[in-house]
């Protein structure tokens, strides 16, 4: 007797063999040319839309472990919502600007960082070549989105409606000129977030007071200093 017989398994077309580093590039190919993003929209164009934000990474390198993770997890979100009956657009970016490329082509163009015009134009380069790379990464994802049309900073019509939207800030009094500081980690070589930035609690019996100066304790002061220091 063959015992393989007598057990109820399904049957089913699926392979024994998942065979998963050629059949999931073939997957995410046949996704791109039968246009899925577009027929999703298109049969969705009259439901309620779930406008999700797909922030931009930086263009300075490949993707990286973090990429994954959150690059996954608001797919997962734009997905189920679209299976809810949503309409989803989900448009990918790109951050083209700031330390992160700045500093990584400083540091591959030493002998030139006092040409400004072309550092900027090598920023410009290496945006570019890694908004390609990072593009097909994310699509090996599966991340089904509008990656054909994507949103770059860096783009003349981004830049200016960037001025608009200043403008209207500038407009209503909402600018104005001061000093902060910019976290810089030097074990990453790249500049840190608010939100990166944990201080921790301390106690301490000193304590700073702010006091108004008058032109009278300001001449004491000197006077003070003259004689005493």
């Amino acid at each position: 007797m063959d015992y393989k017989e007598t057990i109820k398994l399904p049957k089913t077309d699926f392979p024994m063999k998942a065979d998963l580093p050629k059949r999931e590039p073939a997957m995410v190919s046949r996704w791109r040319d039968g246009k899925l993003y577009e027929k999703l929209q298109e049969e969705r164009r009259e439901a309620p839309p779930f406008i999700f934000h797909l922030g931009p990474p930086f263009a300075n390198g490949d993707a990286h472990i973090g990429h994954v993770l959150t690059f996954t997890l608001k797919d997962i979100v734009a997905k189920s919502r679209s299976m809810a009956g949503f309409r989803v657009p989900l448009i990918p970016g790109w951050d083209c600007h700031g330390l992160p490329i700045e500093h990584k082509v400083m540091v591959e163009n030493k002998d030139k960082a006092d040409d400004p015009v072309l550092i900027r134009e090598k920023c410009e380069e290496m945006a570019r070549k890694y908004i390609g790379i990072q593009k097909e990464q994310f699509r090996r994802l599966g991340v089904i989105a509008d990656w054909d049309q994507p949103y770059i900073t860096m783009e003349p019509a981004y830049e200016a409606e960037e001025l608009r939207s200043f403008a209207k800030i500038v407009g209503r009094g909402l600018v104005y000129q001061g000093l902060r500081p910019v976290s810089w980690s030097t074990g990453c070589q790249t500049a840190l977030a608010e939100a990166e930035v944990e201080y921790h609690q301390k106690t301490d019996p000193a304590v700073y007071v702010k006091f108004p100066l008058s032109p009278a304790s300001c001449e004491n002061w000197r006077w003070h200093r003259a004689h005493h220091f």
